[in-house]
């Protein structure tokens, strides 16, 4: 049985008078909790320490540890947020608060509950980012312990975590949970295939093992020739890793297998570019495939050298070079500040990287039409892979992958993106539309008087141009949005293939009175001001 003992040794980071507190806070969560007992038969207060170790193994600090340990008091037993303040500081119980999952409010649909969950969490995020580091800890130990519920309500909660939770781990660059997340939410939602995947995968490691020791022992050796330190890992590939990639690239089990990943840790930066030539002089690097996230780092911090190169027999090498401290930050995301407490701070950059992207998300919160319009559009900002532009003067913007110029003048400024008339891409004029690559540099240009074009809304990818479009919009004509309102639905139905004009009028009438909306044209309407999300529109339009 685990105690609250086995929690404080794993806080020797933590001076004695801040592991006291901590010791408080589990005895006043012990007593909240007391008659209350999970699924599976445990007492409740098991729940609360499992989190704060999940905080404890990322060093977090003491504050963060004691809302993990108090997370349900509010929501689940009589205690107030006034009695956390009194107790342990109101910084303590704004960071309770702000992971307490929204209860009093009586929602009309369960998808609408939970939008608005996610709303009043990124809003308590934006205050404190340890909220949310808290609210994924508390997510890891649901996830672990899933196996209790039913099986429907396991596949929803595995789905949530797959859409929301490990996409804003990975945002934050916290890649150890986001792992974690995304392969227990695989094996809820998918058992056989995991189970499958995990066999498969035990069986190739055998076969593969000769290869690994073969390929490290010549790098190894090249190091020590050359005089370069490093340490050599083999990287093992993820369950949710392995099915994505044969879902999306549409390869077999075993032409993914035939790829080794490695990842060299070194002492310093400079020594990451040396190591880099040592092993292109070792192995031939196949052209195209070379990036440098050390010179321009991901969105979420992550920096490394990635390099693919052909091995013995023209079997494929994946290689990641990287510091210590990059490795600490590519595992811990932001949490990397509370664990290498060094200078200059790894993960002060990742910090601020994450409080510019939920600034952003604090602006499109306040223009969304409602919360689920809002989780729609903070989904599509979640895609982790990048393109990187230059401005005209060298700075560098990351945009989502298939950006387009439209998406680059919102992400300058909301009045550059309503005024653009045209863009420059490496000083050729191109139409708005097209997608942005990494490297190119943009010049947008402006008239005073333009204003936004609906049609940008079917090719914008980022949801601040998308919910910036959406406003002004919002004060359009009734007919004009009418007739953008059936060509959007008409657009979100294609991917269904089905056309308005063909839906059967007793399921477009079903669909209006679910959505509360006396007539077609009402609906239009709403859709083409953008208060509405044409794809939810679309999936109540769809045969039963």
């Amino acid at each position: 049985m685990q105690t609250v003992e086995t929690l404080i040794e794993k806080l020797d980071y933590l001076p004695p008078e801040q592991r006291e507190d901590i010791r408080r806070a589990y005895y006043f969560a012990e007593q909240a909790h007391e008659g209350q007992y999970r699924r599976s038969g445990d007492p409740y207060i098991v729940h609360p320490l499992a989190v704060g170790k999940i905080l404890a193994d990322m060093h977090m600090d003491a504050q963060s540890v004691e809302a993990a340990l108090l997370h349900d008091v509010i929501e689940d037993t009589h205690v107030s947020k006034d009695d956390v303040t009194s107790a342990f500081g109101a910084i303590v119980a704004d960071l309770v608060d702000g992971v307490s999952k929204i209860g009093a409010i009586k929602f009309e649909s369960k998808a609408e509950a939970q939008a608005e969950n996610f709303r009043k969490m990124v809003l308590a995020m934006t205050k404190d980012i340890r909220v949310i580091l808290v609210k994924l800890a508390d997510r890891l130990h649901n996830m672990r312990t899933l196996g209790v519920l039913h099986p429907t309500k396991r596949r929803r909660i595995a789905l949530e975590t797959l859409e929301i939770y490990a996409p804003i781990a990975n945002r934050l660059g916290m890649n150890n949970i986001r792992v974690e997340l995304e392969d227990l939410s695989f094996t809820h939602m998918y058992p056989m295939r995991a189970a499958r995947i995990k066999k498969a995968t035990k069986t190739s490691r055998g076969h593969r093992k000769d290869m690994i020791s073969r390929i490290q022992e010549s790098i190894d050796n090249r190091l020590e020739r050359d005089g370069l330190e490093g340490r050599v890992i083999g990287r093992e590939k993820h369950l949710y890793s392995i099915y994505s990639k044969m879902k999306t690239q549409r390869k077999p089990f075993n032409e993914i297998m035939d790829v080794y990943g490695f990842r060299i840790i070194v002492g310093s930066v400079d020594m990451c570019y040396r190591v880099l030539g040592a092993i292109h002089n070792l192995y031939k690097p196949i052209p195209g495939r070379f990036k440098d996230y050390i010179a321009i780092p991901k969105a979420n911090g992550y920096q490394s050298l990635h390099t693919t190169l052909i091995g013995m027999n023209g079997v494929p090498i994946e290689i990641q070079i990287r510091t210590e401290e990059m490795d600490a930050m590519a595992n811990n995301g932001i949490a990397a500040h509370w664990l290498y407490k060094s200078d200059p701070d790894p993960a002060g950059g990742a910090q601020n990287r994450a409080k510019e992207w939920l600034k952003g998300l604090l602006e499109m919160q306040q223009r969304a039409g409602n919360s689920q319009d809002f989780l729609e559009t903070v989904k599509i900002d979640l895609f982790p892979d990048e393109v990187y532009v230059f401005t005209p003067k060298g700075d560098i913007l990351e945009l989502p992958t298939g950006a387009t110029p439209v998406d680059f003048a919102y992400a300058v400024h909301t009045d550059v993106g309503n005024s653009c008339v045209a863009a420059r891409l490496d000083h050729r004029l191109v139409p708005l539309s097209t997608p942005i690559q990494s490297g190119q540099t943009i010049k947008i240009i402006t008239a005073p008087g333009a204003c936004p074009n609906p049609a940008w809304l079917s090719f914008v990818t980022t949801a601040k141009a998308r919910a910036n479009i959406r406003h002004f919009l919002k004060n359009q004509r009734r007919s004009e949005s009418v007739s953008l309102g059936h060509r959007l639905l008409d657009k979100a139905l294609s991917g269904f293939d089905l056309a308005l004009d063909t839906i059967p009028q007793e399921r477009i009438t079903t669909a209006l009175t679910e959505a509360g909306f006396r007539t077609l044209d009402d609906l239009l309407e709403d859709i083409g001001l953008g208060n509405q999300m044409a794809q939810i529109a679309a999936r109540r339009m769809l045969p039963r």
